[in-house]
């Protein structure tokens, strides 16, 4: 198994390929959708199924479950990049979402590049004690819930991330896991982080697949009927049938 040192180093790497610097926040959403080799499809999975990735000579899927919380999708698209970008010989892969779980190596070194994509190692560092003013060992709920709200991680990630790092005990953990979202607002932070997508969002498919069927409809290699059945199968039936276009439409 790769060393954590290697594992921050390939996450940095690919944050600088992404175009982004290694401190910041990202918005892995974006980042997904800007990305020309990528499709990335949110559909409703079994509780114990984080997400799951498949890859051949022409594509890069990254499948979410959207029933799992908002930061916990974010951790998902990153242990999925992972697998797609530095995981050799796989064409699909099934990804469980405890981070506690005894997992092969190979899904251990994901969930550890996941969390330094999303919060590289001296970023990390920098922010407990720079802007927390924080040494080892003297984090509180309060802290907590800043550094999950400033990388965008869940609960879950953060605490296993923190244990990990030494930054607390895994029986201090074990008092944070309650709460979340209460904690949370008592702060003043919204609770979208902690939250899963909303039902009538839970199945979109976004990326190198809509802009296929496009393309194809644009060239004329398909029917109108075709490109309409290609965006239904990937569930966009608001470009079929356009949905919310009023709100949409708004010029502020």
């Amino acid at each position: 198994m790769k060393e954590k040192i290697e594992l921050n180093g390939e996450a940095i790497s690919l944050r600088k390929d992404f175009g982004e610097d290694i401190d910041s926040p990202i918005d892995i959403f974006s980042l997904i959708h800007n990305n020309d080799d990528l499709t990335i499809v949110f559909y409703p999975m079994s509780n114990r199924v984080s997400g799951m990735c498949i890859r051949d000579e022409k594509n890069k899927i990254i499948g979410v479950n959207s029933t799992s919380t908002y930061g916990r999708q974010r951790f998902t698209i990153a242990h999925e990049l992972y697998h797609l970008f530095f995981h050799k010989d796989f064409k699909s892969i099934v990804c469980s979402k405890d981070l506690e779980k005894n997992k092969d190596p190979q899904e251990k070194e994901a969930d550890i590049f996941a969390s330094y994509f999303l919060a590289p190692y001296e970023s990390l560092i920098y922010f407990i004690k720079n802007k927390l003013k924080k040494d080892k060992h003297q984090l509180e709920i309060e802290d907590i819930i800043r550094i999950e709200q400033y990388y965008g991680m869940s609960r879950q990630a953060i605490l296993w991330r923190l244990i990990n790092d030494g930054y607390i005990t895994r029986e201090k953990a074990d008092t944070m896991k309650t709460g979340i979202i209460a904690s949370a607002k008592k702060l003043g932070y919204d609770d979208k982080l902690y939250k899963p997508t909303p039902e009538e969002k839970q199945y979109a498919t976004f990326g190198k697949y809509v802009r296929l069927a496009e393309e194809l409809k644009t060239k004329e290699l398909v029917s109108t009927g075709k490109y309409e059945e290609l965006l239904l199968n990937g569930f966009r039936g608001d470009i079929v049938y356009g949905f919310d276009t009023e709100e949409e439409e708004k010029y502020d």
